[in-house]
Protein backbone atom coordinates (compact mmCIF):
# COMPACT_ATOMS: atom_id res chain seq x y z
CA UNK A 1 0.00 0.00 0.00
CA UNK A 2 1.21 3.51 -0.84
CA UNK A 3 0.20 7.13 -0.22
CA UNK A 4 0.83 8.61 -3.67
CA UNK A 5 3.47 10.97 -2.27
CA UNK A 6 6.47 10.48 -4.55
CA UNK A 7 9.71 10.29 -2.56
CA UNK A 8 12.12 10.69 -5.44
CA UNK A 9 12.51 9.98 -9.14
CA UNK A 10 14.74 7.39 -10.76
CA UNK A 11 16.41 6.97 -14.12
CA UNK A 12 16.36 3.82 -16.25
CA UNK A 13 20.01 2.83 -16.69
CA UNK A 14 19.29 -0.43 -18.50
CA UNK A 15 16.45 -2.66 -19.66
CA UNK A 16 16.81 -6.31 -20.63
CA UNK A 17 14.21 -8.35 -22.49
CA UNK A 18 13.81 -11.85 -21.07
CA UNK A 19 11.10 -13.74 -22.92
CA UNK A 20 7.87 -11.78 -22.47
CA UNK A 21 9.25 -9.88 -19.46
CA UNK A 22 11.59 -6.91 -19.13
CA UNK A 23 14.13 -6.41 -16.36
CA UNK A 24 14.81 -2.76 -15.49
CA UNK A 25 17.80 -1.37 -13.62
CA UNK A 26 16.93 1.92 -11.91
CA UNK A 27 19.22 4.56 -10.46
CA UNK A 28 17.38 6.77 -7.91
CA UNK A 29 18.02 10.51 -8.12
CA UNK A 30 18.97 10.47 -4.42
CA UNK A 31 22.02 8.27 -3.82
CA UNK A 32 20.89 7.14 -0.35
CA UNK A 33 17.38 6.17 -1.49
CA UNK A 34 18.24 2.54 -2.22
CA UNK A 35 20.26 2.02 0.99
CA UNK A 36 17.39 0.62 3.08
CA UNK A 37 15.62 -1.17 0.22
CA UNK A 38 15.72 -4.96 0.50
CA UNK A 39 15.31 -7.65 -2.12
CA UNK A 40 11.69 -8.82 -2.18
CA UNK A 41 10.23 -5.52 -1.01
CA UNK A 42 7.38 -3.82 -2.83
CA UNK A 43 7.98 -0.42 -4.36
CA UNK A 44 5.79 1.85 -6.47
CA UNK A 45 7.30 2.45 -9.91
CA UNK A 46 5.24 5.05 -11.81
CA UNK A 47 2.31 3.93 -9.68
CA UNK A 48 2.80 0.21 -10.31
CA UNK A 49 3.41 -2.03 -7.28
CA UNK A 50 6.47 -4.12 -8.16
CA UNK A 51 9.02 -6.29 -6.37
CA UNK A 52 12.69 -5.40 -5.98
CA UNK A 53 14.62 -8.36 -7.41
CA UNK A 54 18.22 -7.21 -6.93
CA UNK A 55 20.15 -4.36 -5.34
CA UNK A 56 23.47 -2.96 -6.48
CA UNK A 57 25.42 0.06 -5.32
CA UNK A 58 23.31 3.07 -6.26
CA UNK A 59 20.65 1.11 -8.16
CA UNK A 60 18.05 -1.63 -7.90
CA UNK A 61 16.28 -3.94 -10.34
CA UNK A 62 12.71 -5.05 -10.92
CA UNK A 63 10.99 -7.19 -13.55
CA UNK A 64 7.79 -6.27 -15.36
CA UNK A 65 5.93 -9.26 -16.76
CA UNK A 66 3.84 -9.34 -19.94
CA UNK A 67 0.58 -8.49 -18.13
CA UNK A 68 2.13 -5.44 -16.45
CA UNK A 69 3.75 -4.24 -19.67
CA UNK A 70 0.43 -4.47 -21.54
CA UNK A 71 -1.59 -2.52 -18.94
CA UNK A 72 0.85 0.24 -17.97
CA UNK A 73 3.32 2.66 -19.53
CA UNK A 74 6.35 0.70 -18.30
CA UNK A 75 6.77 -1.04 -21.64
CA UNK A 76 7.42 2.33 -23.27
CA UNK A 77 10.29 3.24 -20.95
CA UNK A 78 13.73 3.54 -22.51
CA UNK A 79 17.22 3.97 -21.11
CA UNK A 80 17.52 7.51 -19.73
CA UNK A 81 13.80 7.90 -19.00
CA UNK A 82 12.66 9.02 -15.55
CA UNK A 83 10.01 7.47 -13.31
CA UNK A 84 8.41 8.12 -9.91
CA UNK A 85 9.42 6.09 -6.87
CA UNK A 86 7.69 5.48 -3.55
CA UNK A 87 8.49 2.84 -0.94
CA UNK A 88 5.58 0.99 0.65
CA UNK A 89 3.99 2.82 3.58
CA UNK A 90 4.52 1.56 7.12
CA UNK A 91 1.69 1.04 9.61
CA UNK A 92 2.57 4.33 11.36
CA UNK A 93 3.04 6.39 8.18
CA UNK A 94 1.31 9.73 7.79
CA UNK A 95 -1.29 9.50 5.03
CA UNK A 96 -0.53 12.78 3.26
CA UNK A 97 -2.02 11.69 -0.07
CA UNK A 98 -4.67 8.97 -0.33
CA UNK A 99 -4.62 5.15 -0.22
CA UNK A 100 -2.97 3.90 -3.41
CA UNK A 101 -2.65 0.17 -4.04
CA UNK A 102 -0.29 0.25 -6.99
CA UNK A 103 -2.85 -1.59 -9.11
CA UNK A 104 -3.13 0.43 -12.32
CA UNK A 105 -6.66 0.52 -13.72
CA UNK A 106 -5.88 1.96 -17.14
CA UNK A 107 -3.60 4.34 -18.98
CA UNK A 108 -4.44 7.83 -20.19
CA UNK A 109 -3.03 10.16 -22.82
CA UNK A 110 -1.82 13.70 -22.16
CA UNK A 111 -4.05 15.72 -24.51
CA UNK A 112 -2.80 19.18 -23.58
CA UNK A 113 -0.44 20.97 -21.21
CA UNK A 114 -0.98 24.60 -20.21
CA UNK A 115 1.79 26.52 -18.43
CA UNK A 116 0.35 29.15 -16.12
CA UNK A 117 2.10 31.60 -13.85
CA UNK A 118 3.10 29.42 -10.91
CA UNK A 119 1.40 26.19 -12.04
CA UNK A 120 0.75 23.78 -14.88
CA UNK A 121 -2.51 22.24 -16.07
CA UNK A 122 -2.52 18.76 -17.59
CA UNK A 123 -5.50 17.47 -19.56
CA UNK A 124 -5.64 13.67 -19.52
CA UNK A 125 -7.91 11.52 -21.72
CA UNK A 126 -8.97 7.92 -21.01
CA UNK A 127 -11.69 5.37 -21.82
CA UNK A 128 -15.27 6.37 -20.96
CA UNK A 129 -15.96 3.01 -19.23
CA UNK A 130 -14.23 4.46 -16.17
CA UNK A 131 -16.61 7.43 -15.89
CA UNK A 132 -18.16 6.16 -12.64
CA UNK A 133 -14.81 6.17 -10.84
CA UNK A 134 -14.22 9.92 -11.02
CA UNK A 135 -15.78 13.00 -9.46
CA UNK A 136 -14.77 16.63 -9.59
CA UNK A 137 -12.37 17.42 -6.72
CA UNK A 138 -11.94 13.67 -6.18
CA UNK A 139 -8.67 11.81 -5.68
CA UNK A 140 -6.78 10.06 -8.46
CA UNK A 141 -3.31 8.59 -8.87
CA UNK A 142 -1.38 9.57 -12.01
CA UNK A 143 1.95 7.73 -12.47
CA UNK A 144 1.86 7.03 -8.73
CA UNK A 145 1.20 10.64 -7.68
CA UNK A 146 -1.78 11.40 -5.45
CA UNK A 147 -3.64 14.25 -7.19
CA UNK A 148 -7.00 15.99 -7.25
CA UNK A 149 -9.28 16.13 -10.28
CA UNK A 150 -9.68 19.87 -10.82
CA UNK A 151 -12.36 19.45 -13.48
CA UNK A 152 -14.00 16.99 -15.86
CA UNK A 153 -13.54 18.86 -19.13
CA UNK A 154 -14.99 16.36 -21.59
CA UNK A 155 -17.35 13.43 -21.27
CA UNK A 156 -18.49 11.51 -24.34
CA UNK A 157 -19.11 7.89 -25.30
CA UNK A 158 -15.57 7.80 -26.69
CA UNK A 159 -13.77 8.99 -23.61
CA UNK A 160 -13.31 11.23 -20.60
CA UNK A 161 -10.91 14.16 -20.27
CA UNK A 162 -9.95 15.49 -16.85
CA UNK A 163 -7.89 18.49 -15.80
CA UNK A 164 -5.16 18.16 -13.19
CA UNK A 165 -3.50 21.25 -11.69
CA UNK A 166 0.16 20.73 -10.78
CA UNK A 167 1.86 22.98 -8.23
CA UNK A 168 5.56 23.91 -8.72
CA UNK A 169 6.82 21.48 -6.03
CA UNK A 170 5.10 18.51 -7.66
CA UNK A 171 6.20 19.61 -11.12
CA UNK A 172 9.86 19.93 -10.11
CA UNK A 173 10.07 16.75 -8.00
CA UNK A 174 8.22 14.23 -10.17
CA UNK A 175 8.17 13.07 -13.77
CA UNK A 176 5.55 15.69 -14.66
CA UNK A 177 8.38 18.00 -15.73
CA UNK A 178 9.34 15.42 -18.39
CA UNK A 179 5.85 14.74 -19.76
CA UNK A 180 4.82 15.92 -23.22
CA UNK A 181 1.52 16.05 -25.08
CA UNK A 182 0.73 12.57 -26.39
CA UNK A 183 2.57 10.76 -23.60
CA UNK A 184 0.92 7.84 -21.81
CA UNK A 185 0.40 7.87 -18.03
CA UNK A 186 -0.72 5.22 -15.54
CA UNK A 187 -4.03 5.82 -13.79
CA UNK A 188 -5.34 4.29 -10.58
CA UNK A 189 -8.76 5.45 -9.47
CA UNK A 190 -9.70 6.02 -5.84
CA UNK A 191 -10.13 2.64 -4.12
CA UNK A 192 -13.15 3.83 -2.11
CA UNK A 193 -14.98 4.82 -5.29
CA UNK A 194 -14.41 1.38 -6.80
CA UNK A 195 -15.83 -0.38 -3.73
CA UNK A 196 -18.88 1.91 -3.64
CA UNK A 197 -19.56 1.26 -7.33
CA UNK A 198 -19.31 -2.50 -6.73
CA UNK A 199 -21.76 -2.33 -3.79
CA UNK A 200 -24.32 -0.38 -5.81
CA UNK A 201 -24.04 -2.79 -8.75
CA UNK A 202 -24.69 -5.76 -6.47
CA UNK A 203 -27.69 -4.03 -4.84
CA UNK A 204 -29.24 -3.31 -8.23
CA UNK A 205 -28.98 -6.97 -9.15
Amino acid sequence: MFTGIVQTTGKVISKTQTGDSVEFDISPSEDIYSEDIKTGESISINGVCLTVTAIEKGSFKFTAVKETLSKTNLGELNTGDFLNLEKAMSINSRLDGHLVQGHVDTTGKINKIIENTGSHEFFIFFDSKFRDYIIKIGSISIDGISLTIADITEETDDGIEIKIAIIPHTYQNTTFRHLKEGDKVNIEFDMMGKYIKRIFENNIK
